[in-house]
């Protein structure tokens, strides 16, 4: 039976559905403690049950996007605010390679903060 955030996934046109399956894959495989749930209708991530990213999808470029919800604190050239108080984006360009080392980096960086508060 198909779950609920599997739905999710499976449900997006592609190449956003291999691109977001690609980037779940990466985000759990980061650490034996991130878990996957769903939180306001979009894949979250927490480290050992904690909130730090979400997978989601931008209305206006249909292009998914990870979100780290302390973004704020994370200082990194790729990383982009908005008009968000906390978090900040990633944007991935689902036709093209996944730029692996970055978004490692950043979900590291992320998880770091995480790591460091307990």
């Amino acid at each position: 039976m198909e779950s609920d955030l599997d739905h999710f996934y499976l449900s997006q046109p592609e190449p956003n559905k291999s691109c977001l399956l690609a980037l779940r894959s990466i985000i759990l495989r980061q650490d034996e403690h991130i878990t996957e749930t769903k939180k306001y209708g979009m894949p979250c991530f927490c480290y050992k049950k904690k909130m730090f990213a979400y997978l989601w999808i931008d209305k206006k470029t249909t292009e998914p996007y990870i979100l780290l919800v302390e973004g704020k604190l994370l200082d990194h050239p790729d990383l982009e605010a908005g008009n968000r108080a906390r978090m900040k984006i990633f944007r991935v360009k689902p036709n093209e390679d996944l730029p692996l080392d970055t978004i490692t980096d950043i979900l590291n960086m992320a998880l770091d903060l995480i790591r460091k508060s307990k």
